[in-house]
C-alpha cells in the first residue's frame, strides 16, 4: 500500500509542470485569465492530496518497516542461541552486537527509509518524462541523454565500499566492545587507574573508525558533485537548443517554460541521489551478511533422528577421545574413562591440564575431534541436544547470573516446579537464612550480573537452579575455588546436599574437597596419568601425591603464620 500510494505523490509532480505550458500561453500570451482560472485551485487540491498521501506513505512505511525489522531480529537472535560455545570463543560482544542488532537495523530501516524515497521519484520521473516528450521531442532526447549519463557512476558505488563497510562492522564492534568492558570493567580500571590507558585505546579505535569514514567519502564522495555536473551539462544543453527551436517557432514560449520546470523537477532529486543510492546499497551489503548468517549452519545441531535421553541408567564412557580448540594444537589425547551410575568422579592437576575441557565436552559444548563420548551406550552426537543438557546441570566456579529477581535466576524460566519443590531448592542450597532477611525475599532484585550479591551467594543460586533442574548429572567446574573459607564451608555443604544419588563430575583446585570422591582422575597435559581413591594415589606416590604434599605443607604454612 505504502509503494502504490507512491503513484499519486510522484505523478502530481508532472502536473505542476504541464499547467505550465497552457497558463504561459494563454495569460501571458493571449492575456485570457478566465480560461485558466481554475488551474490554481486545482494545483492547491493536488497539493494537499499529495501531502495526505505522503504522510500516510511515511506511516505505513514505517510501520511495515518497524515489523519487518522486529520480524528479522527475532530470527537473527534464535539463530545467536543456536550458535555452539565455539562462536562466543572467537567473538567479541560488540561484534556480536554489531552483526546480530545493527546490521538488522541498517538492512532493514536503511533499504525501507528510501524506498519510499526511490518509488515517488520514480513514478515522479515517468510523469516528468511524458511531460518533456509532451512539450519538446528534440529537448527530450538532450535531457534523457544527460539523464542516463549522470546516473552512469552509480553502477560502480558497491564495489567501492563493500570492503570498506566490512572493515567499518569490525571497527564498530571494537567500540562496543569497548562500552561493554568499561561497563563490566569499571572496579578494575577504578582500583587500576586505568582511566587514562582507556580513554587511549578508544581514542586509537575512534581514529580507526575516521580513517574508514573519510575512505568511504573519498570513493562515493565525488558521486554528488559528478551528477550534479552531469545534470548541469544537460540543462544548458536544453537552454540553447530551446533557444534555437523557439526562435525558429517550433516551439511556443508555454512549451520551453513547462519543459524547463519539468526537467528542474527531475533533475534536482537527481543531483542528491548519489548519497540515496549509496545508503541503499549500504543497506543491502547489510543485507548480504544478514543472509550469511542466517544461512549459516551451526556446527554443534541435532542428528536427523535423535536419541531421545531419559535419565542416565549404565553411565558414562569416554572412548580414545581427542580434542583441540586450534587444529595442530591438542588439548586431549586419547582419553579413555568410564564414570559409572552414581559415582563421584574428581579431576585434579595441574592448571592448563584439560580438566575444563574434559568435562565441557559431555554436554557438547564442543564437538570432539576423534573417539566418541557415551551415555548409556549412544554416542552424545546422535542424542537429542536440548535432551542431553536436560539432563546435565552444571554449576560454574563463576556464574552468570541475569538481571531481575533471585526466584528468576534459580527457576530459569521453568513454569512446571511446585513451591514445595522450589523451598527443597532453596533450603538444600543453603539459601534459606539468606533469603529470609531479606524484605522481598526471592522477589530481591539482584542487579545486572547479580552485582548485589556475594561471591557465595551467587554460587548458592546457581546451586538452587542445578537442584530446582533436578538433572541426573552434575557437572562442578571448580564451584568454591573463588571463594573465602567461611563462603566455602557453607557452598560446600551445598554442593554435598547437591552430590547425593547424583553422576557427579568435578573439577577441584583443593584437593581437601575431593578426597571422599569414588575415583580421582589426575589429567596433566591432555591425558589421564592417574587414576584411583585417595588413598591408591598416594599410595602410588606420584603426579597427585606431590600436589596434595604441595598444598599440605601450603596449608601448614599459613597455620603457623
Amino acid at each position: 500500500m505504502a509503494v502504490l500510494i507512491t503513484i499519486p505523490i510522484g505523478s502530481f509532480d508532472a502536473l505542476t509542470a504541464w499547467i505550465l505550458k497552457p497558463y504561459m500561453d494563454v495569460v501571458l500570451v493571449e492575456k485570457n485569465v478566465q480560461a485558466v482560472s481554475f488551474m490554481p485551485l486545482l494545483i492547491v487540491i493536488a497539493s494537499a492530496f499529495q501531502s495526505l498521501c505522503n504522510y500516510s506513505a511515511v506511516y505505513l512505511n514505517t510501520w511495515v518497516g518497524q515489523k519487518i525489522t522486529n520480524d528479522l531480529k527475532t530470527d537473527m537472535y534464535k539463530k545467536l542461541m543456536q550458535e555452539d560455545t565455539a562462536f562466543f570463543d572467537r567473538s567479541s560482544s560488540g561484534l556480536i552486537q554489531m552483526r546480530f542488532n545493527n546490521d538488522a537495523d541498517m538492512a532493514c530501516s536503511g533499504l525501507l527509509a528510501n524506498l519510499k524515497l526511490f518509488t515517488t521519484r520514480v513514478f515522479s520521473s515517468i510523469s516528468l518524462i511524458g511531460v518533456l516528450i509532451y512539450n519538446s521531442w528534440q529537448l527530450a532526447i538532450v535531457a534523457l541523454f544527460f539523464l542516463f549519463g549522470a546516473l552512469l557512476p552509480l553502477t560502480r558505488v558497491r564495489k567501492k565500499i563493500k570492503q570498506l563497510m566490512s572493515r567499518q562492522v569490525s571497527a564498530g564492534g571494537l567500540i562496543a566492545t569497548h562500552y561493554i568492558e568499561t561497563f563490566g570493567g569499571n572496579r578494575v580500571i577504578a582500583s587500576y587507574n586505568l582511566h587514562d590507558y582507556q580513554t587511549k585505546k578508544f581514542q586509537e579505535n575512534l581514529r580507526a573508525i575516521f580513517k574508514i569514514s573519510m575512505k568511504m567519502v573519498q570513493k562515493t564522495g565525488l558521486l554528488s558533485p559528478l551528477i550534479h555536473f552531469i545534470v548541469s551539462l544537460g540543462i544548458a544543453g536544453v537552454i540553447w537548443l530551446g533557444s534555437y527551436l523557439i526562435v525558429h517557432g517550433q516551439i511556443s514560449s508555454g512549451n520551453f517554460v513547462s519543459f524547463v520546470a519539468a526537467l528542474l523537477m527531475l533533475y534536482t532529486p537527481i543531483k542528491g541521489l548519489g548519497t540515496n543510492y549509496t545508503a541503499v546499497q549500504m543497506s543491502f551489503l547489510a543485507m548480504d551478511r544478514v543472509f550469511d548468517i542466517l544461512n549459516e549452519q551451526p556446527k554443534i545441531h541435532n542428528p536427523e533422528n535423535p536419541v531421545m535421553l531419559n535419565g542416565v541408567h549404565q553411565g558414562i564412557e569416554y572412548k580414545n577421545v581427542s580434542f583441540s580448540y586450534l587444529p595442530g594444537k591438542p588439548v586431549l589425547k586419547e582419553i579413555n574413562l568410564k564414570i559409572n551410575v552414581g559415582q563421584m568422579v574428581a579431576f585434579v592437576g595441574n592448571s592448563g591440564g584439560g580438566k575444563t575441557t574434559f568435562v565441557n565436552l559431555l554436554p557438547r559444548f564442543y564437538d570432539i575431534d576423534a573417539g566418541s563420548i557415551l551415555i548409556d551406550g549412544h554416542d552424545i552426537r546422535q542424542i537429542d541436544l536440548h535432551s542431553l543438557r536436560d539432563n546435565i546441570a552444571v554449576v560454574f566456579q563463576d556464574n552468570f547470573l541475569f538481571s531481575g529477581t533471585i526466584l528468576d535466576n534459580i527457576t530459569l524460566g521453568m513454569t512446571d516446579y511446585t513451591q514445595d519443590q522450589l523451598q527443597q531448592a532453596v533450603q538444600n542450597a543453603c539459601l534459606d537464612e539468606f533469603i529470609s532477611g531479606l524484605d522481598k525475599g526471592l522477589m530481591t532484585d539482584i542487579g545486572e550480573r547479580g552485582i548485589l550479591l556475594s561471591g557465595g551467594q551467587k554460587q548458592r543460586v546457581a546451586i538452587a537452579r542445578a537442584f530446582l533442574k533436578n538433572a541426573p548429572i552434575v557437572i562442578l567446574d571448580e564451584a568454591t575455588s573463588a571463594l573465602d573459607n567461611k563462603s566455602e564451608a557453607i557452598v560446600q555443604k551445598a554442593i554435598d546436599n547437591l552430590m547425593m544419588d547424583r553422576t557427579v563430575l568435578v573439577i577441584a583446585h583443593r584437593l581437601s574437597t575431593v578426597q571422599n570422591a569414588d575415583m580421582i582422575v589426575v589429567v596433566n597435559h591432555g591425558r589421564i596419568v592417574e587414576q584411583g581413591t585417595h588413598e591408591e594415589l598416594l599410595a602410588l606416590n606420584g603426579e597427585y601425591a606431590g600436589l596434595y604434599e604441595a598444598q599440605f605443607k601450603a596449608k601448614r604454612h599459613e597455620e603457623n603464620q
